[in-house]
């Protein structure tokens, strides 16, 4: 022990390793030799745990190779650097086991708080959520419901699937492939409430063809292939992502099937690609930017007590049309 070797207290080590001015030079010197002699490296972490903050922010992301992920995380990290926390990123490939062992970090005091991207509360924090509810240092971001919790940034993606499948109708389409995310997804439940409750609302429920993907460009491409060959095939496809659109659009080329003339496609997010796309692609607009400094602002809002400014947020989003889509060809 370094205090022991140089015969002072574990407060003076502390204060030469913190440059402090009242330690005596002779007292200085024989610290810094004992712990050169000894190879000391200062525990920052301990430190951390002794002052209750780490000035860290851990944000679990599901897949982070998704540039819509991307984007809510570049929002994140600069929102938490102007308040003076850094980032630390989870990347847990929707996987429980992995959420798990993230979530820990906050549990052993390795992070301040907790943002996690996906659709439930990571098992280790449950009984923290459920003793603390909006108060616990965990927020969600884009996945939200009520029924977690926390707090949250979302967009009302019922009103947004909604609006999609009134813009296909008004172009004439009466049979409409969808192809959701996957179970046990809040946002995917919600967009099909949208979808379900517009294709009732216009009378033409029968024309509805649902299957499941998991918001990649391969289940994209796999599902779109499933659903055109068909005698039946639909005249429009709404994906619930733009990687799931990108994916639809492959499969069409390959296919030998033009968009919009043959079949149109709508995705999801408007991440930063989807205007370039061959065609452009129409698309769901979300603030992915800001969800990220929002969900950032109420944990913060979270660890400095300020409870009347702690609640969920509803940000806005934004239908794009663009030359993906268009009346069906007779």
């Amino acid at each position: 022990m370094v205090a022991e070797r140089a015969g002072v207290s574990v407060a003076t080590v502390s204060r030469v390793l913190s440059n402090a001015d009242i330690v005596l030079p002779e007292t200085r010197a024989r610290v810094q030799s004992a712990i050169d002699a000894m190879a000391y490296s200062p525990n920052f972490a301990a430190k951390s745990l002794r002052t209750l903050r780490t000035s860290k922010i851990l944000v679990m992301v599901p897949d982070v190779s998704n540039p819509f992920f991307s984007e809510i995380l570049r929002g994140a990290e600069e929102a938490a650097q102007t308040a003076g926390y850094s980032v630390l990123l989870g990347d847990t490939r929707d996987e429980e086991a992995r959420e798990v062992q993230y979530a820990e970090m906050l549990l052993r005091k390795e992070a301040d708080g907790v943002i996690f991207l996906g659709a439930r509360v990571p098992s280790p924090l449950a009984k923290l959520v459920q003793a603390r509810g909006v108060m616990a240092p965990v927020v969600n971001g884009c996945d939200f419901s009520p029924s977690l919790g926390v707090a949250g940034a979302y967009i009302d993606n019922v009103r947004a699937a909604a609006e999609v499948m009134r813009l296909l109708y008004s172009m004439g389409h009466r049979r409409i492939g969808i192809i959701s995310g996957p179970d046990g997804s809040n946002i995917t439940e919600d967009r099909l409430r949208g979808v379900r409750g517009s294709a009732k609302d216009a009378g033409l429920e029968a024309g509805l063809v649902i299957v499941r993907a998991d918001y990649t460009i391969e289940s994209g491409y796999r599902e779109t292939r499933r659903l055109l060959p068909e005698s039946n095939a639909p005249t429009a496809i709404f994906c619930f992502s733009d990687e799931i659109a990108v994916g639809a659009l492959s499969a069409c080329r390959t296919l030998d099937i033009s968009c919009p003339r043959d079949v149109s496609i709508v995705g999801f997010d408007d991440v930063r690609y989807a205007r370039y796309l061959d065609p452009p692609l129409t698309t769901v607009r979300q603030p992915m930017k800001l969800l990220g400094q929002t969900t950032v602002q109420l944990l913060l809002s979270i660890l400095s007590g300020k409870v009347d400014a702690v609640a969920s947020v509803q940000l806005e989003h934004e239908l794009v049309v663009r030359a993906s889509t268009g009346a069906p060809s007779k």
